[in-house]
C-alpha cells in the first residue's frame, strides 16, 4: 500500500497548485508522510478506487468528517513542496546560468557534469544558485 501511496502522491502533485515552502521534500518524503497521516483513511474508505485518477483524492473529500485533518494538512504541505521541488529543476539552468559560466567554462554537458561542477564550486556559486540546487533535490 506505501508504495502506491507514494504513486498517489506523485500523481495528485503534478496538477495541484499551492504557495512555496522553505525546503522540498523528495518523492519518497512525500509518500511516508502522505502514507502516514492519510493511509489509514484511504485504505478504510477508498481502498477500491484507482490510484491517478483523483478519486482517491475526492473520496477522501468525501469522508471528511471522518478523516483526520492532519491528512488534509500533510497533503497541501506535500504538494506545495513537491512542486516548488519540480519548478526548482526546470528553472535550475537559467538562475545558475551566470555561475555556470563563470565556474563551470569548459565542463562537457551531460551526465550532470555542470551539477557537478556547480556543487564542487558551492562555496563560490551564489546564494540563488545554492538555493535552486536545494530546491531541486539535487544537494
Amino acid at each position: 500500500m506505501k508504495r502506491h501511496l507514494i504513486g498517489l502522491v506523485a500523481l495528485l502533485t503534478l496538477g495541484a497548485s499551492g504557495a512555496a515552502s522553505a525546503q522540498t521534500m523528495s518523492y519518497a518524503e512525500a509518500g511516508a508522510l502522505i502514507a502516514k497521516s492519510c493511509g489509514p483513511s484511504i485504505e478504510k474508505y477508498c481502498s477500491k478506487l484507482n490510484i491517478g485518477t483523483g478519486q482517491v483524492q475526492q473520496c477522501l473529500q468525501d469522508n471528511k468528517a471522518n478523516v483526520p485533518a492532519q491528512c488534509f494538512t500533510d497533503y497541501t504541505a506535500v504538494v506545495t513542496s513537491i512542486q516548488k521541488r519540480v519548478a526548482a529543476q526546470h528553472g535550475a539552468y537559467k538562475i545558475c546560468e551566470a555561475d555556470i559560466r563563470q565556474f563551470c567554462k569548459g565542463v562537457k554537458p551531460g551526465d550532470a557534469n555542470i551539477l557537478d561542477c556547480l556543487l564542487t564550486s558551492v562555496k563560490v556559486v551564489d546564494a540563488a544558485c545554492k538555493q535552486v540546487i536545494a530546491d531541486a533535490g539535487w544537494q
